[in-house]
């Protein structure tokens, strides 16, 4: 995930209670994801957290007070309040949201929220009985209806020696619904390109067997398929992910089919090829043991000779037996990536190759970034400058809508 949030502005308000050394997590989980946080504490929370290590944290300064002197010549609340992307408040005390609810302004922190127009998430932690409180119960069932957000507190044995609901959910907790709710925002800004179209993606590598215990693959982590995936199906498209063993999560909305060995891959994508778009990202073992052992390969004196078959090539496959689909396949090389790339073009039947030298700072596997060449059919060549793999996932995705618009300009496919 890392980089997710960059370029996103998150304001956090920190309130007081025990939960605050929470907080602290909080600031250190968003900023691996580039996120700018922006630090505001009451004045009970600094009796529990230092500002210090919060500003140490976030590299920004802390607020602290409503009158403490401005270190710009804006009105500091104002423009804090324009700033956020969002508003984060945890911990958030029962104080607080009675004071959010009944729109008291009486310090930094609730000033702001009253300025902000982004949208605001709760994390509420206290104890059991304030937060069974019919009035707590209340005001957070106003501030829900105004449109407010709420991670809901945990149970357990809170700082009080109590036993209950009121502990403030754990850091990642709050960093996923955060990625959650920005990404909702962000994805909203996508084109709805392929509203009522069918997408099929590979991603990952293959681990080919050589006894039980050990296998051939290689470097892919699936990262670029799967950011193609998530964009598919925020662009509206019905979106179908053929998975090689990866360390990612399912991309909301998508359709994932896990295998292990090539041979699975081109089962899994050849018994339904009923796509508008296909694009081919995985890293597919082009050869694999030619016998596998069924019990563990020992160490013997000298060297070992392993002897290797092909593989299918599933690309070729579906390159020879497509109709109306765009077909888009990779080139991961490390020399003459332009010719190499463009006759893996001609020769498996695409409409569209995206070329990258997997040598090079910023692309290849396990990068969160990319620098990639597509090559057309027709021999044009677009080259894109160093970018996040879900920027390039759109730049893919938009360009197959418009060979699919090309391809079938009345829209029939």
């Amino acid at each position: 995930m890392s980089g997710v949030l960059t370029g996103k502005n998150i304001v956090l308000g920190v309130t007081g209670g025990i939960a605050a050394y929470k907080s602290a997590d909080l600031v250190s989980r968003l900023k691996k994801l580039d996120a700018n946080v922006y630090v505001v504490m009451t004045a009970h929370a600094k009796a529990f957290v230092s500002p210090l290590t919060f500003q140490s944290l976030s590299q920004n300064y802390v607020v602290e007070d409503m009158f403490e002197a401005p270190r710009t010549w804006d009105v500091e609340h104002i423009a804090l309040a324009k700033l956020a992307d969002l508003y984060v408040i945890a911990p958030a005390s029962a104080n607080v949201l009675a004071k959010m609810a009944a729109g008291i302004a009486d310090d930094f922190l609730t000033t702001t929220i009253l300025a902000t127009q982004a949208p605001i998430l709760v994390a509420p932690a206290m104890n059991t009985q304030m937060y069974l409180s019919p009035l707590t119960q209340r005001n957070m069932k106003t501030l829900q209806d105004l449109g407010v957000g709420f991670v809901a507190p945990g149970s357990g044995r809170l700082a009080c020696g109590d036993e209950g609901i009121g502990k403030m959910a754990e850091p990642q907790q709050i960093v996923d619904e955060i990625v959650k709710l920005l990404a909702i925002e962000s994805e909203s800004d996508l084109p709805r390109l392929l509203e009522g179209k069918r997408v099929l993606i590979t991603a990952g590598p293959t681990r080919e067997a050589l006894d039980p215990v050990r296998y051939l693959t290689n470097h892919s982590t699936g990262k670029m398929g799967y950011a193609i995936a998530e964009a598919a199906a925020a662009m509206g498209a019905e979106t179908k992910l053929v998975s090689g063993p990866v360390e990612l999560s399912a991309p909301e909305g998508v359709q994932r089919v896990k295998v292990e060995s090539a041979r699975d891959m081109f089962e899994a994508v050849m018994c339904d090829l009923n796509y508008d778009i296909i694009i081919m990202t995985a890293a597919v073992a082009d050869y694999r043991p030619k016998t596998t052992q069924t019990q563990k390969i020992k160490k013997v004196e000298g060297d070992l000779t392993l002897e290797l078959t092909r593989n299918p090539d599933i690309l070729f496959e579906v390159g020879k037996v497509k109709t109306h689909q765009v077909l888009i396949g990779f080139a991961a090389e490390t020399e003459h990536v332009i010719e190499h790339a463009a006759a893996k073009l001609r020769k498996k039947n695409l409409d569209m190759i995206v070329a990258n030298d997997v040598t090079v700072a910023g692309a290849g596997f396990g990068s969160d970034t990319n620098v990639v060449t597509f090559i057309t059919s027709d021999g044009v060549q677009t080259a894109f400058d160093q970018m996040e793999k879900s920027e390039v996932a759109k730049a893919i995705l938009k360009k197959a809508a418009d060979l699919l618009s090309e391809a079938d300009p009345v829209g029939t496919s």
